[in-house]
């Protein structure tokens, strides 16, 4: 029987050490805390099948400039910290040219194209459908013109990827979330795409499916692995474990442990928070405020504020101006009601600079196995690329093409 360790236990983890383990792998899953409790934990709680498009950087000089001078809540970033971004960023502004951003979207739609069909799968035999909500969010606009442009994108998405969507005029947006204020241009529904009432549940309940199925998970410091004669090693709680295979799935902690192997991976490091608030109105479904640069969404703990990205150190401390604005900007829209926790979560995002995980065997050591950088959507797509490792792992014929995935393109 073939042996695994996976180093990280949110979603891109747990979902490959139980697609490793469905295929016959002694698999035992490796984390510092209980799965689900890091990146995977705190998101906006959506599976976007709709998500056809990777992010790219902007390009034109006016937008750089509301970025630079703090005019926007999408993107914000610290000065001190700036110098460390500085290499990943312009990479990434090289891989946002139209034609490179063009190359990405395609290797990337086609993993979006297994987002929930591979989350069904899982979601049924972990019995977790009672967190599962499959109708869709809604992207609200408070500029009549961008919601025009949107509409013709999403057009565009329609037409190359199947992606279903509607458009909302602004009384029909009143109508579905009546809370809403009545003066908004109005929405685009995004159909397909299913949320999730707690994001760290489900990956908990994918993570009790694993050991059900006979897999182990132990707490560890994934930062001791060491290469062994007969494989790899770690030292975890229960003492040494060693395994033929090691997989590192540690999202943007990844690059740190991969450079005493000498792999230098770069990522854009963002930074994201999220509050939850109750004794307000309740939302229907999930919306995100493009002009606001957030996303809210109803959750077990209330409706939970997701913010943009921050670029700043991965240790720096707490730097809610996002989330401020944020809720300052939802407050406009809904009763928003009080802050449930005393002070934000947040976690990084792990970007790579041209948009695509990385995901496969490491170039020089045998058994070493990559699957992280899945940027804003590794809750999203953790099944997928979890099931197209073990099938490389295992030696099957993969479901789609890894060459675009590789980790020696860096």
């Amino acid at each position: 029987m073939q042996s695994a360790m996976v180093l990280g236990g949110g979603m891109i983890g747990v979902s490959a050490a139980l697609h490793l383990r469905q295929r016959g792998w002694a698999v035992t899953l490796v984390d510092r805390r209980e799965p689900g409790r890091e990146t995977s934990y705190g998101n906006a709680g959506m599976i976007q099948a709709e998500a056809v498009r990777p992010y790219p950087m902007p390009r034109d000089l006016a937008t750089l400039l509301k970025i630079a001078t703090g005019r926007t809540n999408d993107v914000r970033y610290s000065l001190s910290s700036l110098h460390r971004h500085i290499e990943p960023l312009l990479r990434y502004w090289w891989h946002s040219a139209p034609k490179r951003h063009r190359e990405a979207i395609e290797a990337w739609a086609r993993l979006i194209a297994y987002a929930t069909s591979e989350h069904d799968i899982l979601v049924r035999e972990a019995h977790a459908d009672n967190l599962i909500r499959r109708a869709g969010y809604r992207a609200l606009y408070r500029n009549a013109a961008d919601l025009d442009l949107s509409i013709k994108a999403a057009e565009e998405d329609q037409r190359d990827f199947g992606v279903n969507f509607r458009v909302l005029s602004g009384s029909e947006l009143a109508k579905a979330e009546p809370i809403l204020r009545d003066d908004l241009p109005g929405a685009i529904h995004w159909l397909d795409t299913w949320t999730v009432s707690d994001p760290g549940a489900l990956v908990t309940s994918y993570a009790q499916l694993f050991e059900r199925l006979g897999g182990t998970i132990v707490l560890g410091d994934a930062q001791s692995l060491r290469q062994t004669a007969s494989g790899w090693s770690v030292v975890t709680d229960q003492g040494r474990l060693d395994a033929a295979h090691a997989v590192v799935t540690l999202g943007p902690w990844s690059p740190d442990l991969l450079t005493k192997f000498g792999y230098r991976i770069p990522l854009v490091r963002k930074r994201g928070y999220h509050m939850h608030y109750s004794g307000g109105a309740s939302l229907d479904l999930p919306l995100v405020d493009k002009g606001g640069g957030y996303a809210m969404g109803p959750m077990a703990k209330g409706i939970r504020i997701t913010t943009g990205a921050e670029l700043t150190g991965m240790d720096a401390l707490a730097t809610p101006v996002q989330l401020a604005s944020a809720e300052s900007s939802a407050r406009e829209l809904i009763d928003l009601g009080k802050r449930v926790e005393p002070d934000p979560w947040f976690g990084t995002r792990p970007c790579t600079p041209d948009m695509l995980p990385v995901l496969g065997q490491a170039p020089r050591h045998p058994g070493l196995w990559m699957n992280f950088g899945h940027g804003h959507q590794g809750f999203t797509l953790g099944p997928a690329t979890g099931r197209l490792l073990a099938e490389i792992m295992s030696g099957e014929t993969p479901a789609i093409d890894p060459l675009p995935y590789r980790p020696e393109r860096f």
